[in-house]
């Protein structure tokens, strides 16, 4: 008996309106990330940090010329989060800065190599977490 009521509860409660139907909110930020990377997170935050707060052309012209592994992952999730900036939150992509850009370290694959006299040695197989904010440059 007490489902039932639970159940009638749960159908009389108005429900959250839709992306459609909402208003249009300011875009603080728009955000995309990348996980599981096959790239340490030191190894990362040497890119993500020549590109903090730059314009988005400037950042992305910087990581091209990178002779780095890891500029390339960047520039892909900072590409996807001008994607996202502009398809989702209808901003415009020139107006568009690097508000912050973060790396976390993600889970280590363990291997082990063969050694001397019949030992075994850990090889750790580090991988991270780029997460990209881009915003609008804030005029006046």
């Amino acid at each position: 008996m007490a489902d039932k009521k639970k159940k009638a509860e749960k159908k009389t409660e108005p429900k959250k309106a839709g992306r459609k139907n909402a208003e249009v909110e300011a875009v603080e930020a728009v955000r995309a990330t990348a996980k599981h990377v096959r790239v340490s997170a030191r190894k990362m935050r040497l890119v993500a940090d020549t590109v903090r707060g730059k314009d988005l052309a400037a950042a992305r012209t910087t990581l091209a010329f990178s002779t780095r592994a890891a500029a390339k992952v960047v520039d892909k999730v900072i590409a996807s989060a001008a994607a996202n900036a502009e398809n989702n939150h209808d901003l415009s992509v020139d107006e568009l800065f690097v508000s912050s850009i973060f790396v976390n370290e993600g889970p280590t694959l363990k291997r082990f190599r063969p050694r001397a006299m019949g030992r075994a040695s850990r090889i750790r197989k580090r991988t991270s977490h780029v997460t990209v904010e881009l915003a609008p440059r804030k005029e006046g």
